[in-house]
Formats: C-alpha cells, sequence, structure tokens
C-alpha cells in the first residue's frame, strides 16, 4: 500500500483515540483535529495533532493546503441524547453545521473520501428487531436527528460532488485497548458501563437504572454493546472499501445481541466482585426501549468479523482500564500535591 494520510477528527476522544492508535499500527500517517472539549491529549496515541475545531474554515484550509490527505474520519460529534433534547442548536451547530464547513472544505481541496462515525439514534423507536440498515429512520431525539441529517448531505455530496463515504452506525460502544493505555474517560461521564464501574470503584454511590416500565422482560432498555476494538477494525475494513474506489455505502456496527440495563448491572457486578448498589429512576427523554443491530451487510461486504463480542470481556477490558486510570491519577495528583 502507498504511504497514505489519514485526517482523523476527534482523534482525542474514546472512539477516535482508538481509531487512531490502529491507523498508527496499520504505518498511515495520521493528522488529528480536535478541539479537547470532550477529549483528552494524554489518551492521544501519536502523530500530528492540532488542537481546534472541524468548523474552523481557516484552521481547515490550512491543514487541506499544507499535507496531503487521502481520507477523513469524523468523530467530533456531540452524543448525549438527553443534552440533546434540552440544547437541540448547540447539536445542530456542531453536528451539522460545522461538518458541513468540514465537508465544503474537503471539496474545495478535492479530498473525495469520507468515513463518518454515525449512530443507532437514526433509526429512533424500531419496529423490528434487529435493526437492518434498510430500516426506516425517525430520530426520536435531536442527536439521531443530526446525525441522520449528516448522512443525507454526505448522500447530496456524493452526487454533486462525487465524495465517497462510508458511514457507520454504531450501536454502544464498550471496553477498551487489550493494552490498557486507552479507555473510556468522559466529562461528565453518562455511558452505562463507565457508570458502573465507578459505582464499584467507590467513586459513586450508586448506579441509576433511567425507566422500568419499557415494553422488555424486565422492564428496562435493551442496548447492543460492541468492543471499541471491533469498531476500530471495521473503520479501517471501511478505510480499505474507500482506497480501493469502492461506493458510498452505509453499515450498522453491533453484535446482534441484546443487554438489559439489569443484565449489564448483573455482569459487572459477577466481573468487578462489588455489589454496585442500583436507584431505580425515571426514563430519560429520547430514549427508545430497544436497540439491536443486524449487522450482516458489513460482514458479508467487508468481511467485518468482531474479535469481542462477548459482553464479560468488554466489562473485563474496561474494568482493567477503569483501575489503572485510576492509578495514573492519583499518581498525578501525588506529584502536584
Amino acid at each position: 500500500m502507498k504511504e497514505c494520510t489519514v485526517l482523523v477528527v476527534g482523534g482525542a476522544g474514546y472512539i477516535g483515540s482508538h481509531m487512531v492508535d490502529v491507523l498508527l499500527r496499520g504505518k498511515f500517517e495520521v493528522i488529528t483535529l480536535d478541539n479537547l472539549s470532550t477529549g483528552h491529549r494524554e489518551l492521544h496515541p501519536g502523530g500530528l495533532f492540532i488542537e481546534g475545531s472541524l468548523g474552523d474554515i481557516g484552521l481547515l484550509d490550512d491543514i487541506f493546503s499544507s499535507r496531503r490527505i487521502d481520507a477523513v474520519m469524523h468523530f467530533a460529534a456531540y452524543s448525549l441524547v438527553a443534552e440533546s433534547v434540552a440544547s437541540p442548536l448547540k447539536y445542530y451547530r456542531n453536528n451539522l453545521a460545522a461538518s458541513a464547513e468540514l465537508l465544503e472544505a474537503m471539496r474545495r481541496h478535492n479530498v473525495k473520501r469520507f468515513i463518518f462515525s454515525s449512530t443507532a439514534a437514526v433509526y429512533g423507536e424500531p419496529t423490528q428487531v434487529p435493526i437492518a440498515e434498510d430500516h426506516p429512520c425517525d430520530p426520536t431525539n435531536p442527536y439521531g436527528a443530526s446525525k441522520l441529517a449528516v448522512e443525507r448531505m454526505l448522500q447530496d455530496c456524493d452526487v454533486a460532488h462525487g465524495l465517497k463515504f462510508i458511514s457507520l452506525r454504531y450501536f454502544n460502544a464498550a471496553g477498551a485497548d487489550e493494552s490498557g493505555q486507552l479507555g473510556e474517560r468522559h466529562e461528565p461521564e453518562t455511558h452505562l458501563i463507565p457508570l458502573i464501574l465507578k459505582v464499584a470503584a467507590g467513586e459513586r454511590e450508586h448506579i441509576n437504572i433511567f425507566g422500568t416500565d419499557y415494553p422488555t422482560a424486565d422492564g428496562t432498555c435493551i442496548r447492543d454493546y460492541i468492543h471499541v476494538s471491533d469498531l476500530a477494525q471495521a473503520h479501517m475494513l471501511a478505510l480499505d472499501a474507500l482506497l480501493s474506489d469502492k461506493d458510498s455505502a452505509i453499515y450498522n456496527l453491533g453484535n446482534s445481541r441484546g443487554y438489559s440495563v439489569r443484565e449489564v448491572i448483573d455482569i459487572a457486578r459477577h466481573i468487578t466482585g462489588h455489589r454496585i448498589p442500583a436507584v431505580e429512576s425515571k426514563p430519560r427523554p429520547g430514549d427508545p426501549a430497544v436497540l439491536v443491530a443486524d449487522s450482516a451487510k458489513i460482514r458479508n461486504e467487508l468481511g467485518w468479523q468482531p474479535k469481542f463480542e462477548n459482553l464479560e470481556n468488554m466489562i473485563q477490558s474496561a474494568w482493567r482500564w477503569h483501575q489503572l486510570d485510576q492509578v495514573k491519577g492519583a499518581d498525578a495528583t501525588d506529584k502536584s500535591a
């Protein structure tokens, strides 16, 4: 393979940092653009790092004009469902308007390969499970709506400008890199598994169960979890496809196996050996009852084969990362004291 350069927007975040690491190990040149609003500079694995926004027109022109970039990967969206319901314009401004600026910069500089971090939230409340890519899209929150709008913008740019894209609709990312050097750290943390592990680690008193009367077996939401390393591998396959001049496509990424909130808590209790108290709370606005993927399309077309489909393995790797991160945080506190 000829030397290729990939611009990773949001490469200091949870999924983005794992992606940068995989690209570097694959001998790609990597440029990361991240404004560090949710990412962490110390978790960036390497390559060139540029602090800035994907909506900064001047900065984008500088990046594209000073370097030959073969493809762009976009991980820089805001992604909190409840926040999107409370502050929809924040989500449309960053997730949609800023993405339009990025695509416009790519058009100006003739960069024609784009991989988009999308979401299962584009489907809304599913009418059939598991959910395939041809399922109707009817988002129930501005987060999902903003992602769907970007997908439609990408389709229009393909027709108008020859931009080739692959949009990957994630279900719930989980776990941490096997090395223990990369993992999930959000401020504030809203994702279920790391919140559960914070309870196990003594950083929180309990875990909230948001809603217990959903139409599921135990009344709690059901989600399809996918290991972050398997996500990164899917992105590599998408990149290979675009570099081989394949057509634009949309793929689901999940394990086609759903776990309820109560099931996730029980598995974490077993792995950590902690009681993990749970408190039942009101449902969050915009949360569908069940989201489970049909990922047959990417398996058949790109040969994607997840290595870490077992939720126990995902939680075990996340628990290992969380314990190591606690130690690092304690060491940093001691040194600054």
